[in-house]
């Protein structure tokens, strides 16, 4: 009987190299293995993946090992631990948009139209933002200006869409509601998927939907780029978190990775020297900055950490204003950097 659950950790285990440069990055490939310290992405030689061997049984390709704590499993497992991602089914959407495969559409749902590329890919979610709006004086700019954001309807990454189709978990049939629409681009610039928020028919808040947002394309280590950066980089979660820094200082280069499971995994871009993460107050924000700063510090970057003092930085800006919130960064950000970025 066909199983997509072993159809997906098939597939994984063919493109097991791929996935580990993904997922694993801080490791090298010797052989016919992927070598890295650990789950974690640590530097080191603990844990090793298979890159060939046969399909199943002993010694099947994508099959990894710890000897140092004596775990096992298979590379969707690695994933799951990379991402952070619980929900299995938000982690099978996770592997297919790595492999570039479609999402499954439900057996009741109305058969869509032939598309130039399968939905899912960086081809669809390019076509989707280009057939969107610049911000300005639409919903999407009503809902960030509803937030504190007003920089936002100057950004070439966010656009609107008025009729993005939507459909919540269980539903059969699409809907088309405004949305906000943020490109997700990799270190280099190129396109490889989009974020999108679904919003209120007024655009003063999200929509009043289950599922608010939702990516499109391979987003693991890549990013909303909201402002352009050289040798400082600042990252973080959210769109709205980033955008209240901008809102604060204009000066600062800010990425958005979307969550804390994306945070960790972001691919830093060549020539950066100084990272500051700007997390959120909470446990997850808290191992994102962790898993991300080893990261960094492996490869020589300076990095500091930017806390909030509510829960995230949009509720700072918000509760306190940008001048607050300013003077809040000021004494987080590096002396060195102070002059520069606080502008």
């Amino acid at each position: 009987m066909y199983s997509e659950t072993e159809d997906v950790i098939r597939a994984l285990a063919e493109n097991a190299e791929s996935v580990c440069r993904a997922y694993l990055p801080a490791g090298r490939r010797e052989g016919s293995y992927w070598i890295v310290g650990d789950l974690q992405n640590n530097p080191g030689r603990s844990l090793f993946v298979r890159l060939t061997g046969p399909a199943s049984g002993p010694g099947a390709r994508g099959k990894w090992q710890d000897a140092a704590v004596g775990l096992h499993g298979d590379l969707l497992d690695i994933i799951r631990e990379r991402t952070g991602i619980s929900r299995f089914p938000d982690l099978l959407a996770e592997a297919r948009a790595h492999l570039g495969r479609p999402q499954p559409v439900l057996p009741d749902a109305p058969v869509p139209k032939k598309a130039k590329a399968p939905g899912g890919t960086p081809a669809a979610a390019a076509r989707l933002f280009a057939a969107s709006m610049p911000v300005a004086g639409t919903l999407a700019d009503t809902y960030l200006r509803s937030r504190g954001l007003t920089h936002g309807s100057a950004m070439s990454s966010l656009c609107f869409h008025p009729k993005c189709w939507h459909r919540d978990e269980g539903q059969t049939r699409s809907i088309p509601r405004p949305a906000l629409i943020a490109a997700v681009t990799d270190g280099a610039g190129a396109f490889k998927g989009v974020h999108r928020t679904w919003l209120a028919p007024d655009g003063k808040d999200k929509a009043e939907v289950k599922t608010q947002r939702r990516a499109l394309g391979h987003i693991l280590g890549n990013a909303v780029r909201l402002t352009p950066h050289d040798d400082i980089l600042v990252v973080g979660e959210g769109i709205e978190t980033m955008l209240s820094l901008v809102e604060a200082a204009p000066g600062l280069p800010v990425w958005a990775a979307l969550s804390s499971g994306h945070l960790g995994a972001v691919l830093l871009p060549e020539g950066v020297q100084r990272l500051y993460i700007a997390i959120d107050r909470d446990p997850a924000g808290q191992r994102a900055a962790e898993r991300l700063s080893a990261r960094a510090t492996e490869v020589g970057i300076t990095v500091r950490v930017l806390e909030p003092l509510l829960g995230d930085f949009n509720d700072d800006l918000r509760a306190n204003g940008a001048e607050a919130l300013r003077q809040h960064l000021a004494g987080q950000i590096g002396p060195e950097d102070r002059q520069r970025l606080l502008v």
